[in-house]
């Protein structure tokens, strides 16, 4: 077949065709097996800090204020990386909330670019966003045993847990990249148990995580608000904690350099953190089983950024305070500064607080990749099958059963810090395309009510889309520390989503029938 000009304006307009706003809606309130509305304002705000307090607080800010191989830290120049983190995402933010208070519909940044920006845009940040959080969550899930034996180890004598149970075989507590990694830095080669030459090595403990979760999960939204709830509020104590106890430790002359690697660790510090920041969108995926979507939606994700960006620049003043940057832990940063000043109570504590945040990560992530994966299947992108609903309890039980054992594969190879690159690419991402569609909706479709409408657009928006992409290009390409890694795994993963897109989306997709 010939590949002429009306061929091209076919296939042109087919990728770019839109789903209408309006009948998007009526499709969802239409349906006869539909997501159960049981979440308000408060639930969504603790599902948002559920999801936003974890890893990236509890272990990357370790990372970004002294470095790690390859990459230059920011000192304590962190504050001025999680500012210029917090603002893209405030931006962001604003952009999320008006969408969802006018679309509240499931599926987050996909669902926006659908009617924006056309179907092969919305595939691309939907396949970008479900590698987003699936990496997001088995790299969570793996940091989690760590501080679940520190706490273990801390109430040991006083609960007499046995040795067994406290200190259990490497090979059954870690994946095999990073029990490598830890017996490298002492010079010590790993004895792993073999199978016909191949080392066996199983995160038991990330597996148990995951699995309640994915239970959790099965059985109902209303009930995995409810335990989020609850582990928000003990690590915020926590984190509280460690402010309030660690302003006495300061020292302000560890505040000098203030920049000890100029901007170049300050951006690449911004870019690592903001794996701190991932969670406050998974809330906009919830839309659908929010009773008052148009007002509740814009509280939560608002409120849940505002609080999480005040407690992350105070902690990252008082870590940096109390600690040299240059000696301050990577692996358990918070914990250690307080166990260096002598407040090994309080480090315990902090481990408590950790296996709560990065618990509560695993369930919202987890559920933030379910709904997408479910909104996609339910268009005709995926397969039908990845969006049935449970009859009893209301929830995409298929879905929620493969993503979770696609995490629990995923725990045994990955590396937190590569993957937190990897997961930041996608996020970024999904921010800079949902402010450029408010741009684009302001333009194409003014009339449409807004219950919420961005301040000063188009120009925060703009500066939302600038800033997002910007941040990607300097941290992938800059020509000190570029990031080869997770630059080529996300063109791999684009070029899979494309062969996908073309192969079976294209022709399945709802919009294809009408």
């Amino acid at each position: 077949m010939s590949f002429d000009n009306t061929n091209k304006k076919g296939i042109i307009s087919t990728i770019l065709r839109k789903k209408c706003p309006d009948r998007m809606i009526k499709h969802v309130d239409a349906q006869e097996h539909k997501l159960k509305k049981s979440l308000n304002a408060f639930d969504l705000t603790m599902l948002g800090i559920g999801a936003i307090i974890g890893a990236g607080i509890f272990t990357l800010s370790g990372t970004a204020a002294a470095g790690s191989e390859g990459h230059v830290g920011a000192g304590p120049a962190l504050i001025v990386s999680f500012m210029i983190s917090g603002f893209i995402c405030g931006i962001s933010a604003l952009c999320y909330a008006e969408f969802v208070a006018m679309i509240p519909v499931t599926g987050s940044a996909y669902t926006y670019t659908y009617t924006t920006l056309g179907e092969i845009v919305a595939w691309l940040i939907g396949w970008i966003l479900l590698f987003e959080y699936t990496i997001g969550n088995i790299t969570v899930a793996c940091g989690w045993p760590g501080y679940f034996f520190q706490l273990l180890r801390g109430y040991q004598y006083f609960l007499h847990l046995p040795d067994w149970l406290v200190n259990p075989p490497y090979w059954l507590t870690f994946d095999y990249s990073t029990a490598v990694m830890m017996y490298n830095k002492a010079h010590i080669t790993p004895d792993f148990p073999m199978f016909m030459g191949i080392p066996i090595s199983v995160n038991l403990p990330a597996l148990f995580i995951i699995t309640l979760i994915t239970v959790l999960l099965y059985i109902g939204i209303k009930e995995s608000a409810r335990t989020a709830a609850v582990m928000v509020i003990i690590k915020i104590v926590v984190v509280l904690t460690f402010i309030s106890i660690g302003a006495f430790y300061v020292k302000p002359s560890n505040w000098t350099p203030f920049m000890p690697n100029g901007f170049t660790g300050v951006f690449l510090g911004a870019f690592l953190v903001f794996f701190a920041y991932i969670g406050f969108d998974s809330v906009a995926t919830a839309a659908e089983e929010t009773k008052n979507p148009t007002r509740d939606l814009p509280i939560g994700i608002i409120a849940s950024l505002t609080i999480c960006t005040i407690i992350y620049i105070l902690v990252a003043a008082i870590l940096t305070g109390m600690v040299h940057w240059d000696k301050i832990d990577t692996h358990a940063p918070i914990a250690a500064a307080m166990a260096a000043v002598g407040q090994n109570w309080i480090s315990g504590l902090i481990s408590l607080g950790a296996v709560a945040g990065l618990s509560s990560v695993v369930l919202v992530e987890q559920l933030a990749v379910t709904r997408i994966s479910f909104a996609m299947s339910r268009d005709g992108l995926l397969p039908k099958f990845f969006s049935r609903i449970h009859k009893k309890f209301r929830t995409p039980h298929v879905m929620t059963i493969i993503i979770g054992v696609v995490t629990i594969i995923g725990t045994l190879f990955l590396d937190i810090n590569k993957a937190a690159e990897l997961a930041n690419v996608g996020t970024l991402s999904a921010f800079g395309l949902v402010c450029a569609g408010i741009v684009i909706l302001r333009y194409t479709d003014p009339d449409r009510p807004r219950p919420f409408r961005v301040p000063f657009s188009p120009v925060l928006p703009i500066i939302g889309t600038v800033a997002s992409f910007g941040l990607i290009f300097y941290s992938l390409f800059n020509p000190v520390t570029p990031m080869i890694h997770a630059r080529n795994f996300y063109f791999v993963w684009i070029v899979i989503g494309l062969i996908i897109y073309f192969t079976y989306s294209i022709k399945h997709s709802i919009l294809a029938k009408h």
